[in-house]
């Protein structure tokens, strides 16, 4: 008796008269790579890069990064330069990922300043301490039962992502550090010609980013860095009219929508010569896509005043407000979402190796020892709620 398998599937050859030539489908495009130090926004998928601080990241309407095609202007009120810390790290950044920064007013001098990058070596040592501890479980007799298998090497097993780099989207700098420039690094100086008074200094500057932007393939990232706009020690006396910097900053909001995927720019504004209440700084402030403040506490008083909740913990006083006046791309369609702590008093830390922006609280009052004791449980890490036994019905 012949038995023949059922699940073998019956053809029959075509006919030549049936058989029908086979169309080669259209070949398929390539995806073009993503640039190093771009990611996609967790909201609506927008290519995103950081600033350099890891906090600032954090509040710019939850895309974790400032989107592609946007501006910042950061406003600091008095004679710090807070404002300019975050300009060094937001360079640095961009020389890292290998991005394309130009630097306005500024000479080399600024670019040797860059911090460097801090060599973290928490995680080697809590790796020790874990390998450490494991070893001291094992018992004596079974350690020595890997010898073999060290003696005639390590079975090497091959990945898919094991030859790949990590990428670092946002690195941890030291500002007591150098950051070595490499050969060859895009980072273009824009010198402020002293013209006359009928000419606007601003339009050398949009010429020299235009001609960048077309020079260099479309994958390169560039950085717009312009540290304390309208300074009198930097720029003439006729910048400051509303014709000169505000057909500038629009101008520059053009090549900012005209290049979505390629530019970003950090603007830093002293609000001693320019306040808030001026129409010309209001104009400014619609023209930019993010409005950040800075307000340094004075010296005298910044050790009596309070700790934030993120501070405190690591002993670090705040140094001054943060206000967020506006965010790039906050609106229905997308942002907002990743901003929790908005809608409350921020503060700044300045330290060695990093900016942090966290909440901000005012201390216990002296007489208030229930607060205190508070306070005290929650900087030692334990809970602010009291214990079951201490309430009292």
């Amino acid at each position: 008796m012949a038995f023949r398998k059922r699940n073998i599937a019956l053809s029959r050859a075509p006919a030549d008269g049936d058989a029908s030539p086979s169309v080669p489908s259209p070949p398929v495009a390539a995806p073009a790579p993503t640039p190093v130090g771009v990611r996609p926004s967790p909201i609506d998928g927008r290519p995103t890069t950081s600033t350099g601080t890891p906090s600032l990241d954090g509040i710019l309407a939850g895309h974790a990064g400032l989107p592609l095609g946007n501006s910042i202007l950061i406003e600091e009120s008095g004679t710090t330069d807070y404002a300019g810390a975050l300009l060094r790290f937001y360079a640095a950044e961009g020389v890292v990922q290998g991005h394309k920064v130009h630097v306005v007013g500024m000479g080399e001098v600024w670019g040797r300043e860059l911090p460097g990058i801090s060599e973290d070596r928490s995680g080697e040592k809590r790796r020790e301490i874990k390998e450490r501890a494991e070893k001291m479980k094992i018992a004596w007799r079974y350690e020595g039962l890997g010898q073999f298998e060290n003696a005639r090497g390590p079975q090497k097993v091959q990945t898919q992502g094991e030859n790949a780099e990590e990428v670092v989207f946002c690195h941890t700098f030291d500002l007591a550090k150098r950051l070595t420039l490499p050969v060859g690094t895009a980072v273009n100086y824009i010198a402020i010609p002293r013209t006359a008074a009928s000419t606007s200094p601003f339009m050398s500057i949009l010429q020299s980013l235009q001609y960048h932007l077309a020079s260099t393939p479309a994958h390169t990232i560039h950085r717009l860095v312009i540290p304390s706009l309208l300074s009198p020690a930097l720029y003439p006396p006729t910048s400051s009219h509303p014709n000169s910097v505000l057909q500038f900053l629009h101008a520059l909001r053009a090549l900012l929508r005209q290049y979505p995927t390629r530019l970003t720019a950090v603007i830093t504004l002293p609000l001693s010569l320019y306040p808030r209440s001026s129409g010309l700084v209001r104009w400014m402030e619609i023209l930019s896509d993010g409005v950040l403040e800075l307000a340094p506490f004075p010296y005298s008083h910044a050790q009596m005043l309070a700790q934030s909740a993120g501070t405190t913990k690591d002993e670090e006083k705040p140094q001054g407000m943060f206000a967020v006046h506006k965010l790039p791309v906050y609106h229905e369609k997308g942002g907002g979402g990743g901003a929790q702590d908005l809608g409350e008093d921020m503060a700044f830390t300045l330290s060695r190796r990093k900016f942090v922006v966290a909440k901000f609280s005012l201390p216990p009052l002296e007489g208030d020892t229930e607060a205190q004791e508070a306070a005290v449980r929650e900087a030692a890490g334990g809970s602010a709620m009291p214990k079951k036994a201490d309430l009292e019905f």
